[in-house]
């Protein structure tokens, strides 16, 4: 079941292509957990370099899709969220477990540990086929975009 598909993550999420790294939103329990799809393709663009011959994403942009999925629950608490920005101010106990290659989806799994009307800290987990790919303690900073 889609909760939010691409349309509405933009709705939501100040990132656009090709910085745009979650596809739709699956499951969502408001203010505790949400779980994003980011379906891989030999079309991004960060497959060009990383590596030619041997694609794999990128384990920053591994916890960068994490971070979007994280900021969709945590805008959604806010009645201004389309005059809010989320900036990255903590990644902790970062981990790469498998490569993440084209034609992989990714599931990205966001818990709330601590939500505050400025700081959010949420626990990210990446997985694909049930096989952890990465996670990450993730803390941001919900800023005005003004």
């Amino acid at each position: 079941m889609v909760i939010y598909d691409s349309q509405a993550i933009q709705n939501i999420l100040p990132h656009r292509y090709p910085f745009l790294l979650v596809d739709k939103i699956v499951e969502l329990d408001p203010a505790v957990r949400i779980v994003g799809i980011k379906q891989v393709t030999i079309n991004e663009h960060f497959f060009a370099g990383h590596f030619p011959g041997a694609p794999v994403m990128p384990g920053v942009l591994q916890i960068e899709a994490l971070a979007q999925v994280g900021a969709i629950l945590a805008l959604r608490e806010f009645e201004d969220s389309e005059e809010k920005i989320p900036f990255f101010s903590g990644i902790e106990e970062a981990k790469f477990r498998r490569p993440v290659v084209p034609g992989d989806t990714l599931r990205l799994e966001v818990t709330a540990l601590r939500t505050g009307s400025r700081v959010q800290k949420m626990k990210g987990v990446a997985t694909v086929d049930g096989n952890v790919a990465s996670e990450a303690i993730i803390t941001c900073v919900i800023a005005s975009r003004k």
